[in-house]
């Protein structure tokens, strides 16, 4: 009988803590039962005492989701504990992630401690923790630089106090596979109480390798892997779910099973990406626009005569149906309807019809509707309670003439007007934007992004705006790239705090 991999998916902590990719309540729990579907067993859905929206999300998703555990991240501190209980109350299975950092990078100069109080205060806050739940996961913090010896001391330590899994994160992601994978087989050989609990791997991608350190871990007894969506994260992401699980599933040699329904991937992936407006990389494993393409001559014969000469999954097994219903203008709702259930998308009839208005807008000036399309049409309505609204926008631009731009804004029911000329089309519509939102802002970072490749494509624009020592992430979509641009400035002002 094959070994059971649990698949812990933190999409919703630390996916979330990317900057400019938070999503509100109600867009966690679409992703949440996305998850839900996807088959993962535990879903990290926030950090409690970190703010009011991570400790209400816990609370929402713990009632929007039925059989994953719901977990709550917490420091080794009592306050943190007792927030995150109250955040779980609602959960049907609930488990608390607690920890401290362990190697002596941390203990000196993030603590100032020593090793012994280390473990005290470890051992302090499982005890505490097992007070409210019988799940309790602990984290070693920067256990990939931890000596090995000390670690499986913190290790038995936590297990005796009560811990049901024990997680060994290479939180810098300095570890090389090999190094990994003896670190996680020297906790399964010198722990005496190993088999008390589940030991899990968390790894970071800032060399390139989480995925490879995963499996590393897995292969020498791990039985838990922390992983994102899509591989998101802080700096350069975490471990990719949808790597884990189809290196899983296409390596027979590895007698493990997962619970993820692997057709749910490319789905989850889509939805990922377009609430929290980013984009998958063309070339991503698994799930990258170009995964499944193949331009070489020599390629493209092997794969004319059997498909598995270069291909080693099947695109069906990862959701990406080829012979899917192609949306045009004459498509009806129910068409509409469908491929947004297949996206992971439900919704009331008065926001579909909404959605179908702006599809067929949409469907009348490009001849393809893509999955990104469709998922930015159905995510449009996050700006609808916006104070500040684009009215119009008109721009004369050309060769060997200085662009002009003139547009009107709609802000809190009073209609504005103002033109500029700029040095080219956007530089003049966000000087005029900037004539009616009179304060000192920044344009800092500045990304468009083609979903796919024709003239008539939507862009997407992502927009860092600084303002009053903050920063401001604002996204707009449109399939002219200036109003994109215009509406992605004007979603960064709607989020200035007021």
């Amino acid at each position: 009988m094959s070994d059971r991999l649990f698949i812990f998916d933190t999409t919703l902590r630390d996916g979330e803590q990317v900057p400019g990719c938070q999503l509100n309540t109600v867009e966690k729990i679409q992703v949440a039962k996305q998850l839900e579907a996807l088959g993962v067993d535990v879903i990290e859905a926030g950090f409690p005492i970190s703010s009011p929206g991570d400790f209400n999300s816990v609370i929402e998703i713990s009632k929007a989701v039925t059989w994953p555990t719901i977990c709550a991240l917490t420091r080794a501190v009592e306050k943190d504990i007792d927030v995150a209980a109250e955040a779980l109350r609602f959960a049907k299975h609930k488990r608390i992630h607690t920890g401290i950092g362990t190697s002596d990078s941390h203990i000196r100069y993030k603590f100032n401690s020593n090793r012994e109080e280390i473990i005290e205060r470890a051992v302090a806050a499982v005890k505490y923790a097992r007070r409210f739940v019988d799940d309790v996961e602990f984290y070693a913090e920067d256990a990939g630089r931890t000596e090995n010896e000390y670690l499986a001391r913190v290790v038995e330590a936590v297990i005796k106090a009560g811990a049901t899994v024990v997680n060994i994160p290479d939180t810098t992601g300095y570890c090389l596979p090999y190094e990994y994978g003896a670190k996680i087989k020297y906790l399964m050989e010198h722990v005496d109480n190993i088999d008390k609990a589940i030991l899990s791997t968390h790894c970071h991608n800032d060399l390139g390798m989480a995925t490879a350190n995963t499996i590393a871990g897995v292969l020498n007894g791990a039985r838990q892997v922390e992983v994102t969506i899509n591989g998101i994260g802080e700096r350069a992401g975490n471990t990719s779910l949808e790597e884990v699980a189809m290196i899983i599933k296409c390596h027979n040699d590895i007698d493990i099973e997962t619970n993820i329904n692997t057709q749910k991937i490319y789905p989850a992936s889509r939805m990922v990406s377009s609430l929290m407006n980013m984009p998958v990389q063309p070339n991503k494993a698994i799930v990258g626009r170009n995964a499944f393409a193949h331009s070489s001559g020599i390629h493209q014969d092997g794969v004319l005569k059997n498909v598995q000469t270069y291909e080693i999954i099947d695109p069906k097994d990862v959701g990406i149906d080829d012979n899917a219903i192609v949306l045009t203008a004459r498509s009806g709702r129910a068409a509409l309807k469908h491929r947004l259930h297949v996206l992971g998308v439900e919704m009331e009839q008065d926001k579909l019809d909404k959605v179908y208005e702006d599809f067929l807008k949409l469907a009348d000036k490009k001849k393809d509707i893509t999955d990104d399309d469709i998922l930015v049409l159905a995510g449009a309505d996050r700006a609808d309670n916006h104070h500040i609204k684009l009215d119009y926008l008109q721009v004369t631009s050309g060769v060997g003439v200085r662009s002009v731009a003139s547009l009107g804004l709609n802000i809190s029911g009073e209609h504005f007007e103002a033109a500029a000329s700029g040095n080219g089309p956007v530089d003049a519509a966000i000087k005029a934007l900037k004539k009616i939102i009179d304060r000192q802002m920044t344009l800092k970072e500045f990304t468009i992004q083609a979903i796919s490749k024709g003239s008539d494509d939507m862009g997407k624009v992502h927009m860092q705006v600084e303002y009053d020592g903050q920063m401001y992430y604002g996204f707009g979509a449109n399939t002219d790239i200036i109003a994109a641009s215009v509406e992605a400035y004007i979603d960064c002002i709607n989020k200035f705090k007021r």
